[in-house]
């Protein structure tokens, strides 16, 4: 069903826009009986987006499952806990310093890295880590990356400015390597798929996954490379885009509970298409306008952000 979504999505994404290729144009792609100008609205404008969409939205949807399962917290997610905001400082950082494409990717990584590093770290200070305590550490952190951010943007040239704030929002149109997205979320669904039965024994707890023989250590490293690579791969293709990586993997455990098996790869795939309806949303509910994609995901994100936060806080109770 989540593959038949995904399809669809993509579907959709081709056959709408402001410009007049539409389902019909979709079928006679094809042949050779195609306007050349609308070949390449489809091919040239539409599909690299729709696809950079799906990879960003199905690494932000791993990721939010990795993190869930590093940290041990449902409401773990890049947005969240300020792994984007960190990636995104750096990248911003690289890029009004004039750097290239791979100073900024390299700055995103390090940047998501040594945010959730020191969102851990700050949580486990004077004794070990709540989920209560990691989760306002991740929120004052995030706050924290906002404000550093606008101070980049006080500082930035007034012609680039508009530039920077819709991608800070989360936009695509500038995502024209979908590349990236895509081979950095198959290749952590690869991994993530091969480690899903150890993710299952870890999420019950370190010492409940120590004493049944896991190495608890080097699966903690890699998941945390993991999440943060895929966290600055999505930061650096369409900026800060929230709430994807929370509300996608709750969804589908709704529907496939919490073996990691059928989790991973389902939260990779209604991740992508969540974004690529989002994108798709943003682009031609006031067409020919613009809005930056994460307001679409910040209106369907919050409300269910509180409604969890409000039932987990109630569970605890």
């Amino acid at each position: 069903m989540l593959s038949f979504l995904a399809l669809g999505s993509l579907v959709l994404a081709l056959c709408s826009g402001s410009g007049q290729a539409g389902f019909l144009d979709l079928l006679r792609l094809p042949g050779d009986s195609m306007d050349p100008a609308t070949r390449d609205v489809l091919l040239k404008l539409r599909l690299p987006r729709a696809l950079a969409a799906f990879g960003t939205g199905a690494a932000l949807a791993l990721a939010g499952v990795m993190m869930q399962v590093l940290l041990r917290n449902p409401l773990a997610d890049p947005y969240i806990l300020g792994s984007s905001g960190g990636a995104a400082v750096a990248a911003l950082s690289a890029m009004l310093a004039g750097g290239g494409a791979l100073l900024v990717d390299v700055s995103a990584f390090g940047g998501a890295l040594g945010s959730t590093l020191l969102v851990f770290l700050i949580a486990r200070y004077h004794g070990n880590w709540t989920p209560g305590r990691l989760l306002l550490t991740g929120v004052v952190m995030a706050a924290g990356w906002g404000a550093v951010i606008s101070l980049l943007l006080a500082m930035a040239p007034a012609a680039s400015l508009r530039g920077i704030l819709f991608w800070l929002m989360g936009d695509f149109s500038f995502a024209g390597n979908f590349m990236p997205s895509l081979i950095a979320a198959a290749f952590a669904l690869g991994i993530g798929f091969t480690l899903a039965r150890s993710f299952n024994i870890l999420a019950t707890g370190d010492q409940q996954a120590a004493l049944l023989g896991l190495r608890v250590r080097p699966i903690r490293l890699c998941v945390y490379l993991l999440s943060a690579l895929l966290t600055a791969v999505a930061v650096t293709t369409a900026g800060t885009v929230g709430f994807v990586g929370l509300v996608i993997p709750h969804l589908v455990r709704l529907v496939s509970g919490r073996d990691h098996r059928s989790l991973l790869p389902g939260a990779a795939l209604a991740g992508g298409s969540l974004l690529v309806i989002a994108d798709t949303v943003a682009r031609t509910i006031v067409a020919p306008r613009q809005l930056p994609v994460g307001a679409i995901t910040a209106v369907i994100g919050v409300p269910i952000f509180l409604f969890l936060l409000g039932r987990t806080t109630t569970s605890k109770d």
